[in-house]
């Protein structure tokens, strides 16, 4: 599922209105939240779905694999997510 997807889904679920505009606000309005959160507190949990955290990563040595030749890669931050109990039991398991 993609965002338009997404947006299409919140809109046809009926809880924000009626109106494509308005899921598609809605859904923004939640991203930016987490994003917000993400910058001031490092970290959103929602209970039941997950938790949101900035994680850093180290500086490395790496290989560019076109020439072998080795290369500094910097320091960095990413953002991981760990999925929530509620979460976790809503998706069925494979065969």
């Amino acid at each position: 599922m993609n965002k338009a997807q997404l947006i299409e889904w919140i809109q046809k679920d009926g809880s924000v209105g009626e109106t494509k505009a308005a899921a598609e606000r809605a859904l923004n309005a939640v991203l930016n939240g987490i994003q917000y959160g993400l910058k001031k507190d490092k970290q959103v949990s929602l209970v039941g779905f997950g938790s949101f955290t900035v994680r850093k990563r180290a500086g490395r040595m790496g290989r560019n694999p076109q020439t072998g030749e080795p290369i500094k890669i910097k320091a960095s931050k990413t953002v991981t997510f760990k999925a929530g109990k509620a979460l976790k039991d809503s998706v069925p398991m494979p065969r």
